[in-house]
Order: structure tokens, then sequence, then C-alpha cells
């Protein structure tokens, strides 16, 4: 039965744990390490793990994840390091971290870096992963299929890594900002709060499914429904003039350049 030591018991570790025992077969062991006891004690009740600190939850484990803080993985690394067994799977998350940060310290576990996002809570998450400079290609394809737990799973080069945090990984949040500001002016032109909330969540819902199902891209959809003169056409002309499309680039291009920042710290 695989041992899987997950480092950190915060929101995206309790994703993956969910995901792991409920798609995983058979249910691996997992082993987690939370510095904080109250929320320990709240995963050992409600998933039945085991918990241990960072060194004794690695000691023996197959896969390791490192679900931590950026700024705290050089620490948590070099604690573990020891305890880390030759040929050992271990996914990092922590955005900006470099595999070969992890392989200095590892030199004989596989290395995959990982950027997944707050929908894998649902099992509708999208990770990137990319493999170290020496993580085999049944190691990085076993990586891949542990995170299909919690949704769809893209394999790109390292170096593309900064753009899948910004793009997917915050991406979550720019629909959100969306979702608020339609919301709020959905109330501000007499829409009842619960009747806004339920309008707009399925509009973006229904919108989203849309465009999965299609063959056409983004720009062919939203012609289809931008009538010449029409209610769509002047909204759509206010975010144009508005530079809405730049502005949305530019901050892609910020969440980029942090995680760039990040792996720097």
């Amino acid at each position: 039965m695989t041992r899987i030591a997950v480092l950190g018991g915060g929101v995206m570790g309790e994703a993956l744990i969910d995901g792991f025992q409920r798609r995983l077969t058979p249910r691996p062991v997992i082993v987690v390490a939370e510095k904080r006891a109250e929320r320990a004690a709240e995963l050992a009740d409600r998933f039945g793990v085991f918990i241990e600190d960072a060194v004794e939850a690695c000691a023996g484990a197959e896969v390791i994840i490192l679900v931590v803080k950026p700024q705290d993985v050089r620490g948590l690394v070099a604690d573990i390091a020891p305890s880390v067994e030759p040929g050992a799977l271990v996914i990092s998350i922590a955005a900006g971290i470099m595999t070969g940060l992890l392989e200095a310290a590892m030199p004989l576990a596989n290395i995959v870096r990982a950027m997944p996002n707050t929908p894998a809570r649902i099992e509708s998450g999208v990770t990137g992963i990319s493999g170290g400079s020496h993580c085999g290609a049944e190691a990085l394809e076993r990586a891949r299929l542990l995170l299909t737990s919690v949704g769809v799973v893209v394999e790109v080069p390292e170096s593309l890594q900064d753009a899948v945090t910004a793009v997917s990984g915050s991406g979550p949040a720019y629909l959100f900002y969306l979702a608020e500001a339609m919301m709020a002016g959905a109330i501000e032109l007499g829409m009842p709060s619960d009747t806004a909330r339920t309008s707009v969540v399925h509009t973006l819902l229904g919108a989203a499914r849309l465009l999965e199902a299609s063959d056409e891209e983004p720009a062919a959809l939203r012609a289809k429904v931008t009538s010449s003169g029409g209610t769509t056409a002047a909204a759509i002309a206010v975010l144009d003039s508005s530079g809405v499309q730049t502005i949305v680039r530019g901050a892609l291009e910020a969440a980029r350049d942090r995680s760039r920042e990040l792996a720097e710290a």
C-alpha cells in the first residue's frame, strides 16, 4: 500500500488528501505533517489520516508532497532530506520554487514541480506539472495520475511554470473578482441579492460549460452573442474603451513576475 506524506494541512493539502482517498485504488496510507495542533486533529478526525512530524512522515514514504509556503520550503527540505528514500517521488506545489533547488537537497529523489488551483477542492482543478532534470518518465507519469485525483493535469516545461501560476494558479481569483463586480452591478440595477447571485453564478457556469463543449474559439462564441447595435455590443464597447484586454494581460504578467520573484526570495 502506497505511503503518501502530505507536508502541510492547509486548504490545498486537504483537497489533495480528499482527492487521493476518493480516487486512488487501493486507498493509500496518508500521513500528514501539520504544525497547528487543532488543524491536525481536524484532519485526523475527518479523513482518518495519521499525524506525524515532517521527518517521521517522510520516512518510508513513496510519495512526498510539499504543501507549504514558498518561504518555508528551504527550511523544510533541509529537515526532511535525510529521511527521503532513494527513488521517492517528491511533488512541490510551492510557487516559484525551482526543481533544481530541491534536487540539490534530495539528489536521489524524483522531483516534480506542480501548480494546482483551488477548484481542486471540488475535483475541478487544473494542475501544471514539470519534471526535474533527474525525474524519470515513470515518476512523472505517477505524479500526473496522482494529481488527476483533483482535476485536469497539463505537463509543461518548467520555464512555463510561472505562466501556469499566473493563468490557472491565480486564475480562479480573477473569475471571483468578475463575479463580485457583476453581482454588485446587478444589485445596483435593482436585483435582490439572492437573485443576483444565482443569475451571475449560473451565467458564468453555463458560459464556461459552453466554451468547454464547443470547438469554437472564445471570440467566435462572443460574436454570436453580440448583435450589432444590441445590448451586448453596448456592454462590450464599455469594456473595450476601458482597455480590459490590456488590463488582463498586465495582470497575468504581474502574477508571472511575482512568481519569479518568489524563486529568488
